[in-house]
């Protein structure tokens, strides 16, 4: 890599056991006064207890947060913040959350913080999506991007075995694409080496004993690194792929880039010997595709797309929607080449 541009976003990270208490700190920092509270109807105890702990600076709750951020859902949640007259919001949970904060901040303006539960990275990008009508749209704006993210890995403790191994997977898929993007830097891949070791190490003890506050805490750590990683860069085929599969069949998200994944790699990596490189170092491997594999079986990852629903026929319409619009990536992939990639996910 002889010449780069690396532009680093305004993120302030707060990191450790029990950050969620310096919560109405970091709103006071921000300088807001009446936070809409944001979850998913499974996260309402977590939002109760941040809505607590913000006394008068909580506006109000909105906890219909859903997959892939519905455009009938963000509308939903822009009625409540007119109702309340919140001036920030907060997201509590996963991507499905934080996504729901990012619509309110690309659409309305609002400056927005996150407590992360899960491994889902989204929280270090500037990318938005919205679904509506089967078609997930997808953009980079650094007016999504949260002001602060407050990182406690005692709220990983309730994740399911099978939410944290398929959550980690698609944690390292951010750092993978990031490592072959046009716009890659040493910064870069030095984020994604260290993040993927560290999701690798920690998965297996994450899903062996939820209680683990060190793995928890390690797995957290890769998951902030590897979201920086794609935040930084551009996404690639993995990340088209799983954004069509995703919108279009409503798939679970995480479990969607788990399973693709090690398909979209052993494409891939033969075109970027470097990434490949990083990655066999990272994954103690000479066989990075197959370390994927057997890394997602050791975690639970479902076996195939088929596990989670797809049919077969449905590959086609899939293939279709890739090709009409494609992103960034090393090899630019022929329709032969996607049946081939969707096939094999598909049958895992």
């Amino acid at each position: 890599m002889t010449g780069f541009v690396h532009e680093s976003l305004p993120m302030r990270v707060v990191f450790g056991s029990g950050a969620v208490d310096q919560v109405a700190e970091e709103v006071d920092r921000l300088g807001l006064r009446r936070v809409l509270v944001l979850s998913t109807p499974r996260q309402g105890a977590l939002a109760a207890r941040v809505t607590d702990l913000l006394g008068e600076r909580a506006a109000g709750t909105f906890d219909g947060a859903r997959m892939h951020v519905p455009v009938a859902t963000v509308a939903a949640a822009e009625s409540v913040v007119a109702e309340v007259g919140a001036d920030g919001c907060l997201a509590i949970g996963g991507g499905s959350t934080i996504g729901l904060a990012k619509a309110l901040s690309l659409r309305l303006g609002l400056p927005s913080l996150a407590v992360p539960t899960t491994y889902a990275g989204s929280e270090m990008t500037p990318v938005w999506g919205l679904t509506e009508d089967g078609r997930k749209t997808t953009g980079r704006d650094p007016v999504v991007l949260p002001s602060a993210v407050l990182y406690d890995p005692d709220l990983t403790h309730a994740l399911p075995a099978a939410v944290s191994g398929p959550s980690g997977l698609n944690a390292i898929a951010h750092a993978v694409e990031a490592l072959y993007a046009p716009n890659g830097t040493p910064v870069v891949s030095a984020m994604a080496e260290r993040g993927v070791r560290d999701l690798a190490a920690a998965l297996p003890m994450v899903v062996a004993d939820g209680a683990d506050a060190a793995a928890r805490s390690l797995a957290l750590e890769g998951a902030w690194l590897c979201g920086a990683c794609l935040g930084a860069t551009t996404m690639g085929l993995h990340h088209k792929l799983c954004h069509v599969l995703g919108g279009m069949l409503d798939l679970p998200h995480a479990e969607t880039h788990a399973i693709v994944l090690p398909h979209v790699a052993a494409y891939n990596l033969p075109a970027a010997p470097e990434a490949d490189a990083v990655l066999r170092r990272a994954l103690d491997t000479e066989d990075v595709p197959g370390a994927l594999r057997a890394l997602a079986g050791a975690v639970g990852v479902p076996e195939g797309l088929r596990a989670l629903g797809v049919a077969q026929e449905d590959l086609a319409r899939v293939a279709d929607e890739v090709l009409a619009a494609p992103y960034s990536n090393p090899v630019a992939p022929t329709r032969a080449d996607l049946e081939a990639i969707l096939d094999a996910a598909w049958r895992g």
